[in-house]
Formats: structure tokens, C-alpha cells, sequence
């Protein structure tokens, strides 16, 4: 259980040392959010715990291609936002990523990657 905590503790501080960086730097903080600290913190914790090397190497690959269609909810984000306001904003991009990722598992099932 406390492995458990620690666990959550330093990842939940990760994304709290990210925003305090974003209120004081919007640039410095969109890099360090742009870094795959997540991800690096899942693969360690993956290592960690044990777990066999085909499943670490399954998680970079797959997280690999569910990153690229996230990408345009950041460029449209900032459009909508000074039209929408904050939550309609949110909500777009939350929608704009799942037919994104749809249009895209389609589009790389014929290369063979199974993302559905």
C-alpha cells in the first residue's frame, strides 16, 4: 500500500509542478508538459513493479500511436477558446480527439496496427 502512495504521490507532483510552471511561464511550461513525463514515470513504475519486457515495450509503442491523434486538439484549442470559453472549448477537443482517433485507427489498420 504505501508503494501505492508513492506511487500516486510523486505522479500527482509531477502534474502539480507543471501547472505552478505554466502560471509563471507559458512557454516553459508548455514544454515540460510537452515532455512524456508521464509516460517515463508509467515505464519506470512498469520496471519497477516487475513487469515482463514485452509489456513495457507494448505500452511506448501503443502510447506512441494514441499521442498523434492528440495532436490537433492542441492547435485547435487556442482557436476555440477566446470564441468558446473555457468548458465548450474542453468539451470540443474532447470530441474533435475521439473522432480524430477513430479516422486515424482506421487509417493505420491498413499498415497493420491494430489501435481498436
Amino acid at each position: 500500500m504505501a508503494w501505492l502512495i508513492t506511487k500516486y504521490f510523486i505522479t500527482a507532483a509531477v502534474v502539480v509542478f507543471i501547472s505552478e510552471v505554466a502560471k509563471r511561464s507559458d512557454k516553459l511550461g508548455g514544454l515540460i508538459a510537452a515532455l512524456p513525463l508521464v509516460t517515463v514515470l508509467t515505464l519506470i513504475w512498469l520496471f519497477v513493479e516487475k513487469q515482463p519486457p514485452e509489456k513495457i515495450a507494448n505500452h511506448a509503442w501503443y502510447t506512441f500511436w494514441y499521442v498523434v491523434p492528440t495532436l490537433p486538439m492542441f492547435l485547435v484549442f487556442p482557436l476555440l477558446l477566446v470564441r468558446l470559453g473555457f468548458w465548450p472549448t474542453l468539451l470540443a477537443c474532447v470530441i474533435i480527439t475521439v473522432v480524430c482517433f477513430g479516422l486515424f485507427a482506421l487509417a493505420v489498420r491498413r499498415f497493420g496496427i491494430e489501435l481498436l
